[in-house]
């Protein structure tokens, strides 16, 4: 059955992003937002250049600027990581990361090294080392993590194309703070080499715009060509809508059913999805990923404790001594989740939920705390703990700022969400 259209948003309330057009014929020329040199963001680029490397040929994405995540590798300078004891030791890079170079054969120019929150552990964009990037979408309040300076110089205007990495959420909520569009597609599908990991069963190179159409030319650049059954319905998570501020709710679901609508594509409600299941699954992803980044970091951190700022210190630490017997049961839930999504979510569905539960927070009590942490990750870990493909697009701008809108999809059904978007990106953006 269709899902009931819920009523408009209250008065003075949130209110579905207006249409926005695409200007220009070539891809990236839309450099809307303009606010000031590249050089007088030091928070949000690392190294920054006029361009830092122009591209090897002319291609779909010539007139793109990119803002490269500092885990990527880009010859001849290093990577930074986020913490300035990393950058010290770090060797010049000799190649570049594959994502880097196959976006530079397409034409675009790589802009700078945009900054990550340290280690890329973190979905606030706040870094104890180098500050906090800026949010033009909502000023004064953070713009996300840890893909944080890509994700800033995208919204700023400074880049046109931002490449970073998704873990658990680290381009998404960045994505849904900022206004923008981004894909984390399926996990392994796009090559890593070259990049510094968290935690390698969850990295997932990733990239983000501000308008769809470059989202897609970007998308059909980085994507290996394989079929997939086209999007032919939208699933509505009621329960996952529920987990989002309760003044969000209603605005969002307005969001899903204008989507629907401006991509063609049927969408029904469901009331019971994953939401029941998401706290076990969140705390399985904490083990693993807490593992992994001990196995990648740990003996680093060990050498550089007092380089390191606490809290990610001890995320970091946290895998040192995981007992067994957790290990045995976070690699037992993750792969009862795989199977639970692969039953909710089959090729040619995609669920869409909200990309947070909240929009941007001002730093400060509300970033540091766990209970926005904790809600954040309860709404993305579905994706990241089975590996699954998520197409963010723009839902809502209220007082506090954007809350996005995200759609995942089956495993390898990545073209088939960008081949959805691509059909909207002539007419408008909303």
């Amino acid at each position: 059955m269709s899902a009931q259209r819920p009523s408009t948003a209250v008065a003075n309330g949130p209110s579905p992003i207006p249409p926005r057009r695409d200007s220009g014929e070539t891809a990236g020329v839309a450099r809307e937002g303009v606010s000031a040199p590249a050089e007088a963001h030091p928070s949000v680029w690392r190294v920054v250049g006029d361009p830092l490397v122009a591209a090897e040929r002319r291609g779909v994405l010539s007139g793109s600027r990119v803002a490269v995540k500092d885990l990527f590798a880009v010859a001849g300078h290093a990577i930074g990581a986020g913490n300035p004891a990393w950058l010290r030791e770090a060797p010049v890079e000799s190649a570049h990361a594959a994502a880097v170079q196959a976006l530079l054969r397409a034409g675009a120019d790589v802009t700078g090294i945009a900054r990550t929150d340290e280690l890329a552990y973190g979905l606030s964009g706040l870094n104890t080392h180098y500050g906090m990037p800026p949010n033009p979408a909502a000023p004064g309040r953070v713009p996300g993590g840890s893909s944080s300076g890509s994700a800033s110089a995208v919204a700023l205007g400074l880049a046109d194309i931002g490449l970073g990495t998704d873990t658990a959420g680290s381009v998404r909520v960045p994505t849904s703070y900022c206004g923008l569009y981004s894909l984390r597609p399926t996990h392994g599908l796009v090559p890593d080499t070259g990049q510094i990991g968290l935690a390698p069963s969850f990295d997932t190179v990733s990239w983000l715009t501000r308008t769809p159409r470059l989202l897609s030319r970007v998308s059909d650049v980085l994507l290996p060509r394989r079929t997939a059954q086209p999007i032919e319905q939208l699933l509505l998570a009621t329960d996952l809508f529920d987990l989002a501020d309760p003044a969000l709710r209603t605005p969002l679901k307005d969001a899903a059913h204008a989507w629907a609508d401006r991509l063609g594509v049927p969408l029904r409600g469901r009331s019971s999805t994953c939401a029941a299941h998401l706290e076990e699954w969140a705390q399985a992803l904490g083990v693993l990923q807490a593992v992994e980044m001990w196995r990648l970091h740990g003996s680093w951190l060990r050498a550089n404790r007092e380089a390191v700022s606490p809290l990610v210190a001890d995320a970091i630490a946290a895998g040192e001594d995981m007992p067994a017997d957790y290990l045995a049961w976070a690699r037992d839930t993750v792969g009862r989740a795989r199977g639970a999504l692969a039953e909710l979510i089959p090729p040619g569905t995609a669920l869409v939920q909200p990309a947070t539960p909240t929009a941007a927070p001002p730093p400060g009590p509300a970033v540091t705390g766990m209970a926005l942490r904790t809600a954040t990750v309860h709404l993305i870990c579905a994706a990241s703990v089975a590996g699954l493909p998520v197409l963010t697009l723009p839902g809502v701008r209220g007082p506090a700022g954007p809350v996005g809108l995200s759609l995942v999809a089956a495993s390898g059904s990545d073209r088939a969400l960008t081949a959805a978007l691509a059909g909207h990106t002539a007419d408008s953006r909303p």
